[in-house]
């Protein structure tokens, strides 16, 4: 890397629940040169498009300093969210062309906070389709949905 040059980060994210809304969780896998980070979450009422967007933000707020990064997600939701969908409706004051709120909102405002200082590309793959950092960043958010009932449950007796 040259001197002043940004890191190059790439990000890999996904988002489950079960049920939608339902117990959610979500799994990132973040890749600098030769090291490697996961991260995953839960909550217990949620959706899957607030699943797949805490997973992007999470990897994103786990960046130290700014970067380039590439953010490789099978949520469309997501990628078309901050390529084509955001500005307009920044621009309406968070209405969708039918003029109802955005859905989301909260998060969509904290993606586009921690994205500022970093110089991202957005990437669709096809998900359930055997890329490796996509299926294990579905395991991880899998397992938070199971760890998160597992605690609910402990809460409960």
């Amino acid at each position: 890397m040259k001197k002043g040059e940004k890191p190059f980060v790439e990000i890999y994210a996904d988002g489950a629940c079960s049920g939608n809304p339902g117990v959610g969780g979500y799994g990132a896998i973040l890749r600098s040169g030769g090291r490697e980070k996961e991260l995953s979450g839960c909550e217990e009422m949620t959706t899957n498009n607030r699943m797949e967007l805490r997973g992007v933000i999470s990897a994103l707020e786990a960046l130290k300093k700014p970067c380039r990064v590439r953010i490789i997600t099978d949520s469309n939701y997501v990628v078309k969210g901050m390529k084509e969908w955001i500005n307009e409706w920044r621009r309406k004051n968070w209405k969708t062309t039918q003029k109802k709120d955005v859905l989301n909102r909260d998060l969509w405002e904290r993606l586009l906070k921690v994205s500022e200082p970093h110089e991202i590309e957005w990437t669709w793959i096809k998900g359930h389709d055997g890329h490796p950092e996509n299926e294990r960043c579905d395991r991880l958010a899998r397992e938070e949905i199971k760890k998160c009932k597992k605690g609910m449950k402990n809460e409960e007796a």
